[in-house]
């Protein structure tokens, strides 16, 4: 995105926040997109994991640490184009993927989707309020906490279908 701030870019994501309607669906897909091609590509598990926590690591700081800034920048908390929060929660939920059997079927990646944006959406008590939270952690940690709803979810399921 020509001209725009290197926290801009890390916020939406390089500019997938700027999609209209529904930039919290386009976030969230960005890693669900990227785990497909690499499950397409047997990458493997362990790798497939480190990826993930790579991606929640950066997102997540990017959040904290310009929450400030975005909040100037877009002129309201949590700001729809901001969809890194998106890209940790959506991870969080694609870690309790089987990724280390063979094969892995892409309804799990799709459930782990649908799952995330499900919570993220309906936002739940306690999710809800930990929206409340200071500066970027407030943008941050409902996703946070709706992706690991979805990940218990599917931890639960894979416990019942083994």
């Amino acid at each position: 995105m020509k001209g725009m701030d290197p926290r801009g870019l890390a916020l939406t994501v390089g500019g997938v926040g700027l999609l209209r309607p529904a930039s919290g669906t386009w976030g969230s897909l960005v890693p669900v997109g990227i785990a497909t091609l690499a499950a397409g590509a047997d990458v493997g598990a362990m790798p497939m994991l480190a990826g993930l926590g790579a991606a929640l690591v950066l997102s997540s700081l990017a959040c904290v640490i310009w929450g400030d800034w975005a909040e100037r920048r877009w002129g309201r908390s949590d700001a729809g184009e901001i969809v890194a929060d998106e890209v940790a929660g959506q991870v969080i939920a694609l870690a309790a993927v089987p990724w280390a059997d063979p094969g892995v079927p892409w309804w799990w990646i799709a459930a782990a989707f649908v799952l995330f944006r499900v919570f993220d959406i309906a936002k739940p008590p306690p999710i809800d309020g930990l929206q409340n939270l200071p500066k970027g952690w407030g943008v941050l940690a409902d996703d946070l906490a709706a992706g690991a709803a979805a990940g218990a979810l599917l931890l639960a399921g894979r416990a019942f279908l083994a």
